[in-house]
């Protein structure tokens, strides 16, 4: 292993190791920025191409549900089965795994055949993309103490968000001008490009198996499993961790986020132009503005939550508390929209019950992140994403069931059924998560 792999530990003596680690952490976070920009690009295709993929293949609403659906048949198994390994395999090469796999299992679908290659193409797709937001959000939290992770987790999950804002015009004149299966190639390429640079410069952070080194000085908001020297005098049992109130909350809340994602990835656009009017340009521009919502509310979120746990507010509040509010905002907007004119109003309401929803994914694996030991944070990550992306197996294929059986009236129920699911998600976030109370339980 050299030092290239994994960086020393940030206080190393002198101010030019600290600005050289430094320089290291962001050029990391930013890589796997684009890696969750490629990982949503791959996700997205399907919900853009929808109407020419049901066209060209002769699919009903139903059947392009199933095959949405398929996407996240192993996404949640590989995502936890990953996830216990990236606590003894290191993330950087389960992360290059993944990148030459999802161009791997595309490859098949981009040069032809019908509904069984896309089946086939979409469950390898996910089984490659199940484990990557855990694993990118743990190597990348591993170049950062727990106060300041809230940013770099953040940008994390913008990636998810500048994904779909540079595929979705990108990739809809692509699908426009050279066909749904030549964007598919796209998506394929730009994977393997980015998987040669992170050979290059990938690796893993000095917080990623002794968050603090002997000789560190702890800083204000550094969590209990931030604190510790040297290894960890027991390893605490995963059941311990996954019974806890916050890790249950947390999924919980992060389970509505994903809910809204897998909406709005597979039947948005159809949504928006089948019972909505929009055209196919304006549906995409309705698209940017919910993804660049989400970015921003990431953002602020990311912001808010540092500034009030630099300023001693518990854990329980800065997270679980911003997080739960802008959830219950996004259910009443989706509750609200199939009641509202048609007109700029349903366009706001739209806007603001998608887009809000998704600073939860940061909360979440931040909030985690915070409560499990250094050595089960991959699993902890792993098994919650794994309980989450069930929302992506069951969303497509009921929304499908329902358009079929009820036409453009079906979309209405979806989003009712949508807002239900944020609203409970909300109340989990404000009242099940403490990682400050459930960190002392786990280290009793």
């Amino acid at each position: 292993m050299t030092d290239t792999d994994v960086a020393p530990a940030v206080p190393a003596g002198t101010s030019k190791t600290t600005t050289s680690a430094r320089r290291r952490a962001w050029t990391v976070t930013a890589l796997l920025v684009v890696f969750m920009m490629i990982n949503f690009a791959d996700k997205s295709v399907l919900g853009l191409a929808a109407e020419e993929i049901r066209e060209d293949l002769g699919l009903t609403a139903s059947a392009f549900g199933l095959a949405s659906s398929a996407f996240f048949l192993l996404f949640s198994i590989s995502g936890a089965a990953v996830g216990l390994l990236a606590d003894r395999v290191r993330p950087k090469w389960l992360l290059l795994a993944m990148a030459v796999l999802w161009s791997v299992s595309q490859a098949p679908l981009a040069v032809g055949g019908g509904l069984a290659v896309l089946i086939t193409s979409r469950v390898l797709l996910g089984a490659a993309e199940g484990p990557a937001f855990p694993v990118a959000q743990q190597a990348t939290l591993s170049w950062f103490p727990d106060h300041r992770r809230n940013l770099p987790g953040a940008l994390i999950v913008l990636g998810i968000t500048l994904g779909v804002l540079v595929a979705a015009p990108v990739l809809t004149w692509v699908i426009q001008n050279h066909g749904w299966r030549s964007a598919v190639a796209a998506v394929a390429l730009v994977g393997v490009v980015w998987a040669l640079l992170w050979v290059r410069l990938g690796g893993e952070g000095p917080y990623a198996t002794a968050p603090t080194r002997s000789g560190d000085v702890r800083s204000e908001g550094t969590s209990a499993a931030d604190a510790t020297t040297g290894p960890a005098p027991r390893r605490t049992p995963y059941r311990r961790i996954l019974a806890t109130r916050t890790w249950i909350g947390a999924t919980a809340a992060y389970f509505g986020t994903y809910w809204v994602i897998a909406f709005a990835l597979v039947w948005l656009p159809s949504y928006l132009q089948d019972a909505l009017g929009y055209s196919s340009a304006g549906s995409t521009q309705v698209l940017m503005l919910v993804w660049g919502l989400g970015g921003v509310v990431v953002l602020g979120q990311a912001g808010l939550t540092g500034w009030l746990l630099r300023r001693g507010t518990a854990s329980r509040w800065a997270r679980g508390g911003v997080g739960g509010v802008l959830l219950l905002i996004g259910a009443a907007a989706c509750l609200a929209l199939p009641l509202a004119p048609a007109g700029a109003v349903t366009g706001v309401l739209l806007v603001a019950g998608f887009g809000l929803a998704g600073a939860m994914s940061s909360v979440a694996v931040t909030t985690v992140t915070e409560l499990a030991p250094a050595d089960r944070r991959g699993g902890a990550l792993g098994i919650m994403n794994a309980v989450v992306t069930t929302a992506g197996l069951v969303a497509p294929t009921l929304i499908g069931h329902l358009v079929d059986t009820h036409g453009a009236e079906g979309y209405r129920y979806a989003v009712l059924i949508t807002g239900a699911v944020l609203l409970l998600s909300g109340v989990a976030a404000l009242t099940l998560i403490d990682p400050d109370r459930d960190a002392r339980l786990l280290s009793a």
